[in-house]
């Protein structure tokens, strides 16, 4: 194995010792309770080498804020003839919500989700944060989906439908959040998957029109994602960001 390929695994290891000592001290402690310090210590590292994989405390609740839109461009990319924007875009949401923390693995992910959405309630960076991530995510998946589907929705449709579809699962992700009792990795996984598929029930379980052969959408390459302004993107000397 290549001297690259080691330190890339090293690196990995350590960022996820840290979010998995930063989850249990924000579990037993509270958020505002824990330290960097503390967190530093409970992986083994020191506050430097925290500062190194992430720039803040905060940023341990968002290690990874654009699976959903790499989920939905990677949908968008590999749309099958005849398929509408609608049917993209909840074959997408629908995959995330069945795998909703592949990059974290085993249950990290959904623990995660669930600090971040308790925690948003009492914070105000958290909080702002969280809006500020939802916003450009949205609005990033509603440009992507313009630009494949421009004789069918024009940039308020596409706004109007990214917001319907993804605003009713974080709505109902987020009362789900807020029930005690989904400690348990597992039953959160579990949870989050059935939550999922029911909000988008319905929109599932509508047909789509025909098309005729001359109308169906060409798949075109998908713009490039735009970069998150600076004020909210991970200091990239400091900490690799994979690009949710």
């Amino acid at each position: 194995m290549p001297p690259s390929a080691l330190r890339d695994r090293k690196r990995e290891r350590t960022r996820r010792a840290l979010l998995e000592a930063a989850v249990e001290q924000f579990e037993s402690r509270g958020y505002e309770a824990a330290t960097v310090a503390e967190i530093a210590a409970a992986a083994e590292v020191g506050t430097r080498t925290f500062f190194n994989y992430f720039a803040s405390k905060e940023e341990l609740l968002f290690p990874e804020p654009d699976e959903r839109v790499q989920a939905a461009v990677r949908a968008i990319a590999t749309r099958r003839p005849g398929e509408r924007p609608v049917e993209v875009l909840l074959r997408a949401l629908r995959a995330a919500g069945d795998n909703p923390g592949e990059h974290l693995g085993d249950t990290l992910a959904a623990r995660i989700a669930v600090l971040r959405a308790q925690v948003s309630r009492t914070v105000p960076a958290v909080s702002g944060r969280a809006a500020y991530a939802q916003l450009a995510s949205q609005q990033e998946i509603a440009r992507q989906l313009r630009a494949a589907f421009p004789d069918e929705l024009d940039d308020v449709g596409a706004a109007a439908l990214v917001g319907a579809v993804v605003g009713a699962v974080s709505g109902a992700l987020t009362v789900l959040f807020q029930r005690p009792g989904l400690e348990d990795g597992e039953a959160l996984q579990r949870k989050i998957q059935e939550t999922t598929s029911k909000v988008l029930a319905p929109w599932l379980s509508q047909p789509a029109p025909e098309l005729p052969a001359d109308h169906l959408p060409v798949i075109t390459e998908v713009p490039p994602l735009r970069p998150e302004p600076e004020a909210f993107r991970p200091l990239t000397s400091v900490h690799r960001l994979a690009r949710v």
